[in-house]
């Protein structure tokens, strides 16, 4: 079963855009929350721990910044 994936972006991070674009050239299925278009977006990201983007929710783990080998080793648990 393939892991949900959600990326907590913003439209002025250089590291969401090559996030996506990263998961878009593996093929991997993700959903993007721009924590600027909601406010809902932004109160996940902080609850999570995080105080800036790119975030990741992959499963129920959370990755913290744009790290290929966390996302991989979280897609792979």
């Amino acid at each position: 079963m393939e892991k949900k994936v959600i990326l907590y972006s913003q439209p002025t991070c250089p590291p969401c855009f090559q996030a996506k674009a990263w998961l878009a050239d593996e093929e991997i299925p993700f959903e993007v929350r721009d924590i600027r278009e909601k406010r809902e977006y932004l109160e996940e990201l902080v609850n999570l721990g995080a105080n800036a983007t790119p975030a990741f929710v992959i499963g129920d783990e959370v990755v913290l910044g744009f790290n290929k080998d966390k996302i991989r080793a979280a897609l792979a648990k």
